[in-house]
């Protein structure tokens, strides 16, 4: 998979038992942890294995992740530096976060 990987076709799997958006990458896993508190979601970690850093795995699922969280009706709260980075780039998703 490493070397035909195309970003936008990764199914991207809300573990919600783990608390975490996830990819399946060969044996590993790529996440963003999310925690829910009232009607807040609160992004506080981005994980990608190190073979797979750079092409775009983060992105789709911060995407998604967002996407998931402004459909359910969330403010988003990014504690997490990369998510925070990617909303400040998506002004889409400026509207229903704070702390940006």
């Amino acid at each position: 998979m490493a070397d035909n990987l195309n970003a936008d076709e990764l199914e991207v799997r809300n573990n919600a038992d783990a608390k975490r958006f996830e990819v399946a990458l060969d044996d590993e896993l790529a996440m963003i942890e999310y925690m829910i508190a009232g009607k807040n979601i609160i992004f506080t970690h981005t994980e990608v294995p190190p073979a797979f850093e750079g092409r775009g795995i983060a992105n789709r699922m911060a995407k998604v992740a967002l996407d998931y969280a402004v459909e359910a009706g969330y403010k988003i709260q990014p504690l997490c530096p990369f998510v925070k980075r990617y909303i400040q780039r998506h002004p889409e998703y400026q509207p229903y976060a704070w702390d940006i």
